[in-house]
């Protein structure tokens, strides 16, 4: 029988301004301390060295995880001209240098290629599965491996500050899955001049902003006491590109039972994807047909 894991039903995101040293998940265990939570999650990976915007999703905000780590999200980040590293950011080593120094209407005009539909290639030194190993622990092992490139959405890739030769300040707002390392090894080599992530800032995350977020001085200081409770941001938050559609209670009591429930909708189409909520609460998500939304995530919340 497996550990029973202690801890309260809560329910709800945590914003967290993550310092850069600490991994993701060790930033959700803290929280998770922090608030005596059960359960915990996060939407969307950042890496040790990079600093923003971390939502924590709590209790049942972790089946909404999706439509938050589906969303736009924004970073900024400065890239290291000249010098190409075997991880794409300042951890890694030199593995190529250049004393080509691009303008920054040279700049400018190669980010356009980035953006759009792009295909992107994963860096060497990343998450990405390669038969059914993570490819940072092969490349660890002095692999060089070929990763596929896939698709990513770039909204906005702009050059926002040239602190001086060596190094270009860019904002990106990019879809799911964009790796920033990517972009700066691949503007490098398109420049001639190579290129590496010297500091990354994820500056908001679909509807989390990184300047509403917590540090973690501020949640250990007032850490397992109501005053932190009062941060907990409600779970609905999560439904920035989703509909809400009104459950009756007979509604609500069937889809709380993982049944279709009617629902009031206005301008809903067939199919839709949409929230239902009761008395101000979220009570399932799913597809709204013939007035009753079929749900395929029933959320239970008890705080």
């Amino acid at each position: 029988m497996g550990r029973r894991r202690n801890g309260r039903e809560i329910s709800g995101w945590m914003i967290v301004d993550k310092p850069a040293g600490l991994t993701s998940t060790a930033v959700v265990n803290k929280v998770r301390w922090a608030l005596d939570a059960k359960k915990a999650g996060h939407a969307g990976t950042l890496d040790p060295d990079a600093t923003g915007v971390l939502a924590v999703a709590l209790g049942e905000a972790t089946k909404t995880v999706p439509y938050v780590t589906e969303a736009l999200k924004a970073y900024e980040f400065t890239v290291r001209l000249g010098q190409a590293t075997n991880t794409d950011d300042a951890e890694g080593e030199i593995i190529a240098t250049s004393d080509l120094r691009p303008s920054d209407a040279a700049i400018k005009e190669a980010l356009s290629a980035f953006i759009g539909d792009i295909e992107q290639i994963p860096p060497q030194f990343s998450a990405v599965k390669i038969d059914g190993e993570r490819a940072y622990k092969r490349a660890r092992d002095g692999e060089t491996m070929e990763i596929a490139a896939r698709p990513l959405y770039v909204e906005s890739l702009l050059l926002v500050d040239r602190p001086d030769a060596d190094h270009v300040t860019l904002e990106m707002v990019c879809g799911k899955g964009g790796y920033v390392r990517s972009v700066a090894r691949d503007m490098g080599a398109a420049l001639g001049c190579h290129g590496h992530v010297r500091e990354l800032r994820r500056i908001w995350s679909g509807p989390f902003e990184a300047s509403d977020g917590l540090t973690l001085a501020q949640i250990e200081e007032i850490a397992r006491t109501e005053a932190l409770d009062a941060h907990i941001r409600p779970v609905e938050e999560a439904f920035i590109a989703l509909p809400e559609v009104k459950a009756t209670q007979e509604g609500a009591t069937r889809l709380r039972n993982g049944n279709p429930g009617m629902v009031i909708a206005h301008n809903i189409e067939y199919g839709e994807e949409c929230w239902a909520s009761h008395e101000g609460q979220v009570v399932a998500i799913g597809r709204y047909k013939s007035g009753a939304l079929h749900p395929t995530r029933v959320l239970n919340i008890k705080n």
